[in-house]
């Protein structure tokens, strides 16, 4: 199927990759993306038994869709405290990471790295949301060279 004619094939109003949150209570998760990073719902869809078979927050200029598990669909919600090792997670800039990590980790976010400077300009943090989703949250706090970031990265690993 193509578009039809006058219709952009990359909406204007979504980036070109999509975050996909599947998550095991969509309904809680949407108010702890709202609590933690004030997202603001753009839209929400329900499904049966309460469910919520599509949602779409905006935090800053990213879109973030959050559903429930579906295994009609093959969707599957990671375990609460999620995977260890997990090799995805999302990163979200933010203007105070200290304060933003404490209210995520008092709303029942595991801290898995406590904020700290890093040599390319942030300092950042890992946590594990509530509902299995890990987030690298930063806050950028030094413009950091190129050059400059590959003496201190040399320095780092020695």
């Amino acid at each position: 199927m193509t578009a039809s004619p006058g219709t952009n094939p990359i909406p204007d109003t979504y980036r070109r990759v999509t975050p996909c949150l599947v998550v095991d209570g969509a309904a809680k998760a949407l108010e702890f993306y709202a609590d933690v990073f004030g997202a603001v719902e753009r839209m929400r869809f329900p499904g049966p038994d309460g469910s919520i078979v599509h949602a779409e927050i905006q935090i800053g200029d990213a879109v973030v869709i959050v559903e429930d598990q579906d295994p009609q669909r093959g969707t599957t919600a990671p375990p609460p405290g999620g995977l260890p090792g997990t090799p995805v997670f999302q990163f979200v800039y933010v203007e105070d990471v200290d304060a933003v990590v404490a209210r995520a980790v008092q709303l029942g976010a595991t801290m898995r790295r406590a904020p700290e400077d890093q040599f390319y300009g942030d300092r950042d943090a890992f946590v594990v949301d509530p509902f299995g989703h890990g987030w690298t949250v930063a806050t950028h706090v030094e413009d950091v060279s190129p050059e400059e970031m590959s003496r201190r990265m040399a320095a780092l690993f020695g």
